[in-house]
């Protein structure tokens, strides 16, 4: 098996695990912040350890496509919180109304 045959490429900023909804930037995070292979498993319990292994191989060998493909999809990831932030939908307007009500309560 190629170590490509464990993903799936869905566009450029979009690499899944075959078989998962999970990215293949979820495990290389988990690595990133120092997690072991044993370690990721526990947080993400619906993989193995051999496609935690590919991920992490293909990672390795294609560290500079694969950083440049974490930095597009943080910077994708902020936009769209900041883009959420200056645009809440209605139901976040009203949880943040009832919440700042609340807040007011315990103050009084």
């Amino acid at each position: 098996m190629r170590l490509e045959d464990y993903f799936e490429f869905l566009d450029p900023d979009d690499i899944r695990i075959k078989g998962h909804r999970i990215g293949s930037d979820d495990v290389i995070k988990y690595y990133l912040d120092g997690y072991s292979p044993d370690q990721i498993l526990e947080e993400l319990p619906s993989l193995n350890l051999e496609k935690i292994y590919a991920t992490l191989t293909y990672y390795l060998q294609n560290r500079r496509q694969m950083d440049a493909y974490m930095l597009r999809l943080a910077k994708w990831r902020e936009e769209r919180y900041q883009e959420w932030l200056a645009n809440p939908s209605p139901l976040a307007l009203r949880l943040r109304a009832i919440k700042a009500q609340r807040e007011q309560e315990l103050l009084n």
